[in-house]
């Protein structure tokens, strides 16, 4: 890969999936939005920052390569041949998390602006890509700080459930006051976190209660946008990951008799809602498009 810059005026807009809960559904966000994108005609390039690599080994890959988050962000590599592997999905590239043992967390800590790593890092990187995204830890950490700063945007998902409520109100959000805090004299813009209803059970009147309170809780809040898109609790995202596929491909159209929504249609609405300047692209996914894709791929890994 050509490190040189595509275009002078073409940037990567950055995203992070965030929160300092673990469970929420950080990763299968990260993997399923980003392949959506990329099938769109975006290259997407997926950084995972979480020490369990599941974004990792969630789609199969093409192109492995051995050097990964500990190289780019412990040892400054920016050499994107050496650090970038390749899925078999089109457009979709990936740094790989290397870092079993947690070592970034520490060496970032210590080091003076550790917090402002990617930040410094991520200009070589734009010019290549149309979005670059951030999976990371479920937890409070000085890599999910550094992902924040980094990022033009932030996606917090929070499954309807009283107590993933609590930690968003607590954990998240006051993560995102201490940075503002701290970084704003420094001209440094922290994104406004935009709140995704995951995982909601369209049949629990608790899940649309908590759902709804969610959104009036924070209807006012300048901090927080609570996404009008919904992720509903269905089996399909797991069926898919289990074949490595992306879930929009997998379940193209409603199955009859259920009232969630396919995956296509959840992923095709938040996309859209994300990125409305590419609407137009994201709706040439069609369901017989996605569905004839699928199929070859299947076929070929038999």
């Amino acid at each position: 890969m050509n490190n040189s810059a595509n275009s002078s005026t073409h940037s990567a807009k950055v995203i992070s999936i965030v929160s300092t809960k673990g469970g929420v559904g950080k990763t299968t966000t990260a993997a399923n939005l980003g392949a959506f994108i990329a099938d769109s005609g975006k290259k997407v390039l997926l950084v995972d920052l979480d020490t369990q690599p599941t974004l990792s080994s969630y789609f199969n890959l093409e192109l492995t390569k051995d050097k990964g988050t500990i190289e780019f962000i412990g040892q400054n590599n920016r050499n994107l041949d050496e650090i970038v592997s390749k899925t078999t999905l089109p457009n979709l590239d990936i740094i790989i998390s290397n870092d079993h043992q947690n070592l970034l967390n520490k060496l970032l800590s210590d080091a003076p602006g550790g917090e402002l790593k990617l930040y410094n890092l991520l200009p070589i990187f734009r010019p290549h890509y149309d979005v670059i995204l951030f999976d990371t830890q479920g937890a409070r950490s000085t890599t999910l700080k550094m992902s924040i700063i980094a990022s033009d945007l932030a996606i917090s998902p929070v499954p309807p459930e009283m107590l993933a409520a609590r930690e968003f109100s607590r954990g998240t959000i006051q993560l995102f006051i201490e940075l503002i805090e701290a970084y704003s004299l420094l001209g440094i813009h922290i994104p406004q976190v935009q709140l995704l209803i995951n995982r909601a059970d369209y049949g629990s009147n608790d899940s649309k209660i908590i759902a709804e309170g969610l959104r009036s809780t924070f209807k006012t809040n300048p901090l927080v946008k609570v996404l009008e898109t919904y992720i509903p609790a269905i089996a399909t995202y797991r069926k898919a990951a289990t074949v490595q596929e992306p879930a929009h491909r997998y379940e193209t159209k409603r199955p009859q008799g259920r009232v969630a929504p396919a995956a296509l249609d959840s992923l095709k609405n938040l996309a859209c809602e994300v990125f409305p300047e590419w609407q137009e692209d994201f709706n040439k996914l069609t369901p017989d498009m996605l569905e004839t894709i699928f199929q070859k791929r299947i076929a070929q890994s038999v």
